[in-house]
C-alpha cells in the first residue's frame, strides 16, 4: 500500500487546527494588525499637531508636508513588501511577523520621540521622513503576511469570518487612537497638546508592539507552510516564480485594482477624516478637533460591528456579490453623504459617516481574504504584498496629500466624494475579472 500522500496530511492539520489555535491565530493576526493601524492612525488623527511641532506651523506648507510624511511610508511599503514577502515564503511567517511588529511600533515611539524644530531645525522633519520610511518598509511585510496567516490557519467555509477580525482590529485601532486622542484633548487642553501632549500617542506604540510581538511569539508556523516544508515544495526562489509566471503576473494586477476602493475608505473616511472636518470644511463650517474625532469614533464603531456580518455573508453567498453591494454602496452614498458632512453640523455628520463606514464594510471585510485566495501557498507572501502594496501607493498613501491640495486648489470640500464613487467604480470593474472562492481550499502550489 502506499503512503498517505503529503497533501491528505494538509488536510488533517487544517482540520486539527480548527477551534482553539484557528482562534489564537486569528488573535495573534488581529493584535498586529491593531498595532499597525494604531501607529498608523495616530499619524493621520495627529496631523495638525505634528505640523505644528516637526513642520514649524498649522499653514497650508506645513500640513503639505506632514502629509507627505504620510505619503513616503506608503512609497517604502513596496520595498519591504518585496524582501518581507520574499522571506516570508522562503522561512515561514510566524518569526517574520513577530519581528515587524517590533519594527513598526518601535518606529512609532521614536516619533514621540523627536524633538521640535525649533530645538533641532530641519533634523526634525529629516527624522520623522526616516521613521516614517521605516515604518512603511515594515508595513508593507504587515498586512499580507497576517492575512496569509491566519487564512491558512482557518477552515475553507469560514475563512473570511475569521480573517475578518484582522480587519476589525485596524479600525479598533484607528476608533482607540481617536479615543485616547480626544481624551488627552479634553484633559490636557489644546495648548499641551500642541506643546508636549501629542507625543503620549506614539509613545504608547513601544509597550503596544511588545505584546504583539509576544503573542506572535507563542504560535507555530501554519498548516499550509509546515505542510510545504515536509514535501520539500518550499520555493527557492518565490520572487523569481511571480514575476515569470504570467498567471501570477496577471493575479498581481487585479490585486492591485480590486482593492482601489480601500484608499478613500481607510485612510479619508477614518485616518484623514478628522484632518478633513477639522480644516477643509471652509470658515464656519469646520469642526472642533474632540468633536472631529468623536464623529469619526462613531463610524469606527459601525464598522466593527458591520465587518463581521458581511464577513459571514460572504461565507454564505460568496466574495463577488458582497464586494459588488459595497463598491454600488459606496458610489451611490458618498456624494450626498459628504453634501451633509460639509454642512458643519454634528448630528448630519454622524449619520453621514455611519452611512459611508456601513456601506465600506462589505470592501474591508471580504477584498483580503479574496487576495489570500487568489495566490498559491509557495508565493502567496510575496504576490499579495507586492499587488496590495502598489494598490495602496496609488490609492491609499497618496490620498491625504491629494486631498488637502486640492480642496485648497479648487475650493471644493466634496473633493473626497468624487474620490470615492471613482475608485468604487474601479473597484467595481475588477470583480469581473474575479474568480469565485467562497469555500475553496487554498492552493498549495
Amino acid at each position: 500500500m502506499t503512503a498517505t500522500p503529503p497533501l491528505d496530511t494538509t488536510q488533517v492539520a487544517i482540520v486539527t487546527a480548527d477551534g482553539k489555535v484557528v482562534r489564537k491565530a486569528t488573535i495573534a493576526g488581529s493584535v498586529g494588525s491593531f498595532v499597525e493601524w494604531y501607529d498608523y492612525g495616530i499619524y493621520g488623527l495627529l496631523t495638525t499637531y505634528i505640523a505644528i511641532n516637526i513642520m514649524g506651523g498649522a499653514e497650508a506648507g506645513a500640513l503639505f508636508l506632514t502629509n507627505v510624511g504620510f505619503l513616503v511610508s506608503f512609497i517604502a511599503r513596496p520595498f519591504g513588501s518585496v524582501i518581507c514577502g520574499y522571506l516570508g515564503d522562503r522561512l515561514g511567517r510566524r518569526t517574520l511577523l513577530a519581528s515587524l511588529l517590533i519594527l513598526i511600533s518601535g518606529a512609532t515611539a521614536c516619533i514621540g520621540l523627536i524633538p521640535s524644530q525649533h530645538v533641532i531645525g530641519v533634523a526634525a522633519p529629516i527624522l520623522l521622513i526616516a521613521l516614517r520610511v521605516l515604518q512603511g518598509f515594515s508595513a508593507g511585510g504587515e498586512v499580507a503576511g497576517a492575512m496569509s496567516f491566519v487564512g491558512e490557519y482557518a477552515t475553507d467555509a469560514r475563512r473570511n469570518y475569521s480573517m475578518s477580525f484582522i480587519a476589525v482590529g485596524s479600525f479598533i485601532a484607528l476608533m482607540f487612537g481617536s479615543a485616547f486622542s480626544a481624551a488627552l484633548i479634553t484633559t490636557l487642553g489644546d495648548a499641551t497638546m500642541e506643546a508636549w501632549g501629542w507625543r503620549i500617542p506614539f509613545l504608547l506604540a513601544a509597550p503596544l508592539g511588545y505584546i504583539g510581538f509576544y503573542i506572535r511569539r507563542k504560535m507555530e508556523e501554519t498548516p499550509h507552510f509546515e505542510a510545504l516544508r515536509e514535501r520539500k515544495s518550499v520555493e527557492r526562489n518565490p520572487l523569481r516564480a511571480v514575476f515569470t509566471s504570467k498567471k501570477h503576473l496577471q493575479a498581481i494586477a487585479l490585486t492591485i485594482f480590486l482593492p482601489a476602493l480601500n484608499g478613500p475608505g481607510y485612510y479619508l473616511l477614518f485616518a484623514y477624516m478628522p484632518t478633513y472636518l477639522k480644516t477643509s470644511l471652509g470658515e464656519g463650517h469646520n469642526f472642533p478637533m474632540l468633536q472631529a474625532l468623536t464623529v469619526t469614533a462613531f463610524s469606527l464603531i459601525a464598522i466593527v460591528i458591520a465587518i463581521p456580518l458581511m464577513a459571514n455573508l460572504s461565507d454564505r453567498i460568496g466574495r463577488k456579490p458582497v464586494l459588488v453591494i459595497a463598491s454600488v454602496a459606496v458610489a451611490v452614498a458618498a456624494y450626498p453623504c459628504f453634501a451633509l458632512i460639509t454642512t458643519g453640523q454634528f448630528g448630519l455628520a454622524v449619520i453621514a459617516t455611519i452611512v459611508m463606514a456601513v456601506a465600506f464594510s462589505g470592501h474591508a471585510a471580504v477584498v483580503h481574504t479574496v487576495l489570500t485566495e487568489m495566490f498559491p501557498t509557495t508565493v502567496r507572501y510575496s504576490a499579495y504584498s507586492i499587488g496590495f502594496s502598489l494598490s495602496t501607493i496609488i490609492f491609499g498613501g497618496s490620498a491625504p496629500l491629494v486631498m488637502t491640495e486640492l480642496i485648497r486648489a479648487t475650493g471644493n470640500s466634496m473633493v473626497p466624494a468624487f474620490t470615492a464613487i471613482l475608485t468604487a467604480f474601479i473597484t467595481l470593474g475588477a470583480v469581473f475579472f474575479l474568480r469565485e472562492t467562497k469555500g475553496l481550499p487554498l492552493r498549495s502550489e
